[in-house]
């Protein structure tokens, strides 16, 4: 007999502009804006009911099986945490095996983590009668690292994941508001042309850098003020380029973001990113930038027409891994099947 699966996958995201004004303080008193796109790299999720309480959790990208009694049986111990978040915040009395992995390499800055908590949360509320809107799922991934994890971070990444698409998003903390935009199928087709994405193969963790950034934010240190609210002013300068087809403004707007996040801390570069920037300027890249907090992780480069060969084979002679993508317009999704 073909047991029961049922599943969802929730894209990760590419940050265009204005990445940490999305963030508390700088969110609770000044308000943020962001744009992003989610892409058609994933985490997928199943969940597959047993017929006992137990929970079983399998992390593909971590290679790690946790196994307990029951619901109640779940502890944080740095081991799957927030895979027994999502179960322990959706309040799912249900034995099952929940299995789960991620398109994106850790720490890559394309929210990934984020993605994981959207696809759960929306796999779970699955099994539920009360369902949740993809805003709700947003705003519940969000909790779920702050009030069960403690993780400190914006909310970008979890409405990105659960709504999919371009958008843009404004943050009066508590608020969220967003806005898909409708870009012209040329600017698309041109953006999927014309824009890569590399691995550094450096992961990095951003919790350091923002109690860092955040800090100097409160202490009303010019430079970091200065960087946030320019950065927050780029995010309605990138809208309106992408909205009006100027690639070449976008560009440039992606060049000015990544000067504002050094502004912002020497810990969101390095030497091996700044290499990557003079290599890829001089292939052919327009501008660029680091996504997410930069450190590590992913870059972002928007080539010059018809030169984005020439930048993709000079990062790899770099070291760095090209990560090929679509833009992705649906969000949060999930299905169910007999198996197989």
């Amino acid at each position: 007999m073909v047991s029961r699966r049922i599943h969802s996958r929730a894209p990760i995201r590419v940050d265009f502009a204005g990445g940490w004004t999305d963030v508390p303080p700088f969110s609770e008193r000044e308000g943020g804006a962001v744009v992003n796109a989610t892409i058609n790299r994933y985490t997928y999720a199943t969940l597959v009911p047993r017929d006992d309480q137990r929970i079983g959790i399998i992390s593909a990208d971590f290679e790690k099986y946790v196994e307990v009694a029951d619901f109640r049986s779940l502890e944080y111990d740095g081991n799957l945490d927030l895979i027994k978040a999502a179960v322990k915040i959706l309040d799912v009395e249900l034995g099952m095996d929940l299995f789960v992995r991620c398109d994106a390499p850790p720490g890559s800055g394309t929210g990934s983590s984020s993605s994981i908590s959207v696809a759960l949360i929306g796999l779970l509320n699955s099994v539920q009668k009360q369902k949740l809107s993809p805003h709700e799922v947003a705003k519940l991934a969000r909790t779920l690292e702050v009030r069960e994890l403690k993780i400190a971070g914006g909310k970008q990444d979890h409405y990105a994941s659960a709504l999919g698409g371009i958008n843009f998003l404004e943050f009066e903390d508590p608020a969220v508001s967003s806005s898909h935009l409708h870009l012209a199928p040329a600017t698309l087709r041109t953006l999927e042309k014309q824009l890569l994405l590399c691995y550094t193969g450096q992961s990095r963790l951003s919790g350091d850098i923002i109690k860092t950034v955040m800090g100097a934010y409160e202490r009303n240190e010019a430079a970091t003020v200065a960087a946030l609210r320019r950065l927050k002013g780029i995010a309605f300068e990138v809208k309106d380029a992408l909205i009006s087809g100027d690639l070449r403004a976008f560009a440039g707007l992606l060049a000015e973001n990544w000067e504002c996040q050094k502004a912002l801390d020497a810990s969101t570069t390095n030497p091996q990113i700044d290499r990557l920037f003079q290599t890829a300027n001089r292939a052919g890249a327009l501008g660029g930038k680091a996504c997410g907090a930069g450190g590590g992780g992913c870059v972002l480069f928007y080539c010059d027409d018809n030169k984005e060969h020439l930048v993709r084979k000079a990062l790899m002679a770099e070291g760095a891994q090209i990560i090929e993508f679509n833009l992705e317009t649906d969000g949060l999704q999930t299905w169910e099947n007999a198996g197989g």
